[in-house]
Order: C-alpha cells, then structure tokens, then sequence
C-alpha cells in the first residue's frame, strides 16, 4: 500500500522534472569545470540529448535509476503499488532509451549515459567523462 493518498502522490509526481533535474545540473557543473563547454536538449536529435557536443559529434544521457530501470542497481526498485501501472510505463522509458541510443549511434554520434548512481564518486565520474570526450 502506498503511504500517501493518491491526491498526494499525484501532486508528489506532477513535480518531477524531466530536465534540469539535480543529477543532470551535478554532470553540467563537472563537464563545464573541466573547461568543455555544450548545448543542452538538442531537439533534433533522437532522445533530446541533455548534454550534446556538437563538434566532437558525441552526446551524453543523465538518467535517473528508478525512471531508466539501471540493471542491478538498488534506487531502481519497483515500487511495491500499481505495478500494473509502473512496469509498462518504466519498461517503455528502457525500450525508448534503446531506440533513440541506436538512432544515434547510426547517425553517427557517440553517446555516454551517465546513471544517477554513479555520481557518489566524482573523481572517478571525472575520468569517465573526460575518456569520453577526449576520445
């Protein structure tokens, strides 16, 4: 059973963002200090890419682990009501991801998808980012 009402949990959800969201502005400050500089939410391309680096042809994802379904990660856990609602709508985020990554990669793009989980270690999310670009 949920713990709040479904009046509650309507306005809880009905204030999620899908842009500019914690995860997503923690990746901007990081890639930004390390001097590279992007476009945000390139809208003609598949996915609206958060971060997209035009020059470089190379995009980059910020997804959250419960909206993305990160596989084996502890903050995707299903909830434990209306999961006749949460499994199609999460699985469809997952079958979406796909598709617009393999458009991408057929347009030419390379893309990183940065998990909300992995921004506990900076340091190493640096490294990550800058293997990426640099490549």
């Amino acid at each position: 059973m949920d713990s709040v009402t479904p009046t509650r949990r309507s306005e809880i959800m009905g204030r999620v963002s899908s842009r500019d969201t914690k995860p997503e502005m923690m990746v901007r400050r990081i890639v930004h200090a390390m001097g590279y500089r992007y476009r945000l939410h390139a809208k003609d391309l598949p996915g609206k890419p958060d971060l997209m680096f035009r020059s470089r042809r190379k995009v980059m994802f910020v997804h959250g682990c419960f909206w993305h379904r990160h596989n084996n990660c502890a903050l995707a856990r299903l909830p434990k009501s209306r999961q006749d609602f949460w499994l199609p709508k999460l699985d469809a985020n997952r079958q979406r991801d796909t598709k617009n990554e393999r458009a991408l990669r057929e347009a030419g793009w390379d893309v990183l998808t940065i998990w909300e989980c992995e921004l506990r270690d900076a340091a190493q999310l640096e490294i990550r980012i800058r293997d990426f670009l640099d490549a």
